[in-house]
């Protein structure tokens, strides 16, 4: 009968440093580094433990790819591909003492050094377009947590059953790697959490926010940055006075907004498909004031680039966490998990954009996150890749898999926007059309009224 023998070789740091890797998106997230941030915030350790500081790092990290386990099952795996080398085999109190004697500082610097836009990132009349928005997230509930992160009150169902957070975002369009965050209770709101990021925005960037961030305080903040914005604003009752100063050939007009000059356009988007068509109304603030250069109709069409973030909260929510709640029980454990998932979001984020950069062409939109996500973690199972070999290797086995699973260039399809997994069983508003069609859109430029402030 005939056998085959395959044999491997594993190179990973040494002694009892051995665990602590990533797989192959340890090159994203180095020894050298990690290291660094841990000497930054005095967590570097002189005595050396069965978990130094550098493995709980990375167990982490880890624990962010595996996150439907727990820490135990996290660290078989981190150990799986050691073969013979000796490891320790921490228990889950020594592993939730060390996670807290760790803190979150390292986890929080090692986010700002690895934040930031790829080279690849998307760019429209040479301007690097990135995106602001908040999310939700739920937190374990405990009393500790509960002592920071409230519940949400009220909703047909009398509020939240767990305590939640306010995640605030800025992030690059085209490749989503993420330039900055920052979270904080709920009872924070995003108008009031938005200029703490406004420290990564400068001159070249043009931001794309939706009706939330439509406030004049804001957009005067967002100018002072010297970076361009692209906001939607609200219309009717409680929409913002914006009078016509000067009308332009495209439609448009400008005005100030926030004290400061703007663009105003006014859009009618249609949508059509085989089932009938609806039409919308939306209105843009824009700092781009040269109609020649950004046409009216181009910026309505750039702003759809905005649904690149709600894209990347999928991913952080539902791809990575599976819809779970954090699993930290304490206030200090949580912004240490935020700050984790976050680096390993950027990591794998890198390592798809590095990919898609070794084949001219390649949208990065078309590379698979989940694809990514689980060849990362058969790289940690496997041990594999955790240091670069002597030829450079930019896509590495994370790239090439995603390139051999490239997905279709995106079609021009709508779907309605609800609940697919309501908390009742019940259907609330009767029976929901939730089917997918393909679409085309028309957009039409609507030009102010003749009289008031407000057209």
């Amino acid at each position: 009968m005939d056998k085959s023998v395959i044999t491997r070789v594993v190179t990973v740091a040494g002694g009892r440093f051995a665990p602590g890797h990533l797989g192959e998106l340890t090159q994203q997230v180095p020894f050298e580094m990690v290291d660094a941030v841990l000497e930054q915030t005095c967590r570097f350790q002189r005595r050396v433990r069965d978990l130094p500081a550098r493995v709980v790092v990375y167990l982490l990290l880890a624990g962010c790819l595996f996150a439907d386990l727990g820490y135990s099952q996290v660290w078989r795996r981190l150990t799986a591909g050691l073969g013979v080398l000796p490891a320790a085999v921490p228990t889950a109190s020594a592993m939730t003492q060390a996670r807290r004697r760790l803190g979150p500082g390292p986890l929080r610097e090692l986010f700002f050094l690895l934040r930031g836009p790829s080279p690849a990132a998307a760019r429209w009349r040479g301007l690097l377009v990135v995106a602001i928005d908040g999310t939700i997230m739920t937190v374990a509930d405990s009393a500790a947590n509960l002592a920071v992160y409230s519940k949400q009150r009220g909703g047909a169902t009398g509020g939240s059953s767990y305590p939640m957070l306010r995640l605030l975002v800025l992030v690059s369009c085209g490749t989503r790697t993420v330039i900055d965050a920052v979270f904080r209770p709920l009872s924070s709101g995003e108008t009031t959490c938005a200029p703490l990021l406004f420290r990564s925005l400068h001159a070249g960037m043009l931001l794309l926010a939706d009706r939330n961030f439509g406030a004049g305080f804001l957009a005067a903040q967002i100018a002072a940055t010297k970076a361009d914005f692209l906001i939607r604003v609200r219309t009717g009752t409680n929409s913002p006075k914006l009078p016509v100063l000067r009308r332009l050939p495209d439609g448009s007009w400008l005005s100030r907004f926030g004290g400061i000059p703007v663009r105003v356009i006014d859009a009618e988007v249609t949508i059509a498909t085989r089932t009938g068509h609806a039409t919308s109304g939306c209105r843009l603030v824009t700092t781009l004031a040269d109609p020649a250069r950004c046409p009216a109709g181009d910026l309505v069409i750039l702003y759809h680039e905005r649904w690149e973030i709600e894209t990347a909260y999928l991913e952080l929510k539902s791809t990575i966490l599976g819809g779970r709640v954090l699993r930290a029980r304490t206030p200090d454990g949580i912004e240490q998990e935020i700050y984790a998932l976050l680096v390993t979001y950027q990591a794998l984020r890198t390592a798809i954009a590095d990919a898609a950069a070794t084949a001219p062409g390649t949208d990065p939109d078309r590379a698979s996150f989940t694809t990514a996500l689980n060849a990362a973690r058969d790289q940690v199972i496997l041990a594999a890749g955790v240091t670069a070999g002597p030829a450079i290797d930019l896509a590495g086995t994370i790239g090439r898999l995603v390139l051999a699973s490239l997905m279709p260039a995106r079609r021009l399809r709508v779907s309605p926007r609800t609940v697919k997994r309501a908390i009742s069983k019940y259907n609330a508003r009767g029976k929901i059309d939730r089917t997918t069609y393909k679409a085309t859109i028309a957009i039409t430029i609507t030009a102010p009224l003749d009289t008031g402030d407000k057209p």
